[in-house]
């Protein structure tokens, strides 16, 4: 039933473009393993070996703490309203800050969002499906907009201090790398 490839194809890149979730998972060489659900209008297939999402400022910045540690991510996604698929993308990534070559041409894939802290630029290294069998049916009822009203309502200088007082170290200690203009 699973199914191993090298890279994303074109119903596999239709299918995450449907998705109203996704899930991150990375982990630093010690520590947690930090697995997070993602929402809103925040990623993007750029080809069939890359992918970008945006993050947005939220409690933690785990994602970019493990990347700094080691640079693997899997990022998965699962048909919760029609034909069973679980799809595992399996690779390396990086993350880009306002201040780093590329941010414009990353951010500008995107909507504007209060809070974007970085982009994830993902080099896809290998593409796992699987049945989805045992995946309940849920039903999409909208996103949440409440993390763009809280980051909105902070503005972009509160949200650089929110950055330095909750963003700059994992919960394990590792730093962040978060950078900002």
């Amino acid at each position: 039933m699973a199914k191993m490839m090298s890279s994303l194809n074109d119903p596999l890149i239709g299918f995450i473009q449907k998705q109203h979730m996704f899930f991150v998972g990375t982990a630093a060489k010690g520590g947690r393993v930090n697995l997070s659900p993602k929402g809103l209008d925040s990623l993007r297939v750029i080809n069939k070996n890359r992918i970008a999402w945006l993050n947005l400022t939220g409690s933690g910045n785990e994602t970019a703490a493990h990347l700094l540690n080691a640079d693997r991510m899997t990022l998965m996604f699962c048909s919760f309203e029609e034909m069973p698929l679980i799809l595992r993308v399996y690779g390396s990534a990086k993350a880009v800050y306002e201040v780093d070559a590329g941010w414009e041409k990353l951010i500008g894939l995107f909507p504007p969002m209060p809070g974007a802290r970085q982009v994830f630029d993902m080099k896809v290294e290998s593409v796992q499906t699987s049945c989805g069998y045992a995946v309940p049916f849920y039903q999409f009822a909208g996103q949440r907009e409440r993390l763009n009203e809280a980051n909105g309502k902070k503005g972009k200088e509160g949200i650089k201090e929110y950055w330095k007082e909750k963003n700059l170290r994992s919960i394990d200690g590792y730093e962040t790398g978060q950078k900002w203009r």
